[in-house]
């Protein structure tokens, strides 16, 4: 959530396009549990994601990071807690750490793609802007893997 989290915040949608974002973010993370090219680390973390406890601890967590964050704060506490993600991946699970920095990566991806920057009414704009693609950079530099 949070690699979603970064990109929205890096150019706000407005409404309708915060939405897309947000359902781009959710689907990327059902649809990993059913992919049969999962990594299992990256499908346990998505089923677990299906239990109330874990979404009610998902809640809590995102409001105590993101508690009184402009845009700009939430971008740069997602990328210092992707930056404590990776460590602990490479520390604790080094098999599955690029699978899954991959996954985490491609959310965010999925996450840029979903609205039009700029438009008016859906007219004009670009599909990924500069600060997407900057905050993608910096979302793959905090995995420590290449964009």
């Amino acid at each position: 959530m949070v690699a979603g989290i970064a990109v929205s915040a890096a150019e706000p949608s407005g409404l309708w396009g915060s939405l897309k974002e947000a359902f781009a973010s959710s689907s990327a993370l059902a649809s990993a549990k059913l992919d049969a090219g999962s990594n299992e680390l990256v499908k346990a973390v998505a089923a677990d994601f299906e239990t109330p406890e874990a979404r009610s601890g998902l809640q809590k967590a995102l409001r105590q990071l993101f508690a009184d964050a402009e845009p700009v704060d939430c971008v740069q506490r997602s990328l210092a807690n992707l930056r404590e993600v990776s460590s602990i991946l490479d520390a604790k699970a080094p098999g599955d750490a690029a699978a899954f920095k991959g996954w985490l990566l491609s959310i965010s991806q999925k996450v840029a793609d979903a609205a039009t920057e700029g438009s008016f009414m859906g007219i004009g704009g670009e599909q990924v802007s500069d600060a997407e693609r900057a905050t993608l950079g910096e979302i793959a530099k905090a995995l420590g893997t290449s964009a």
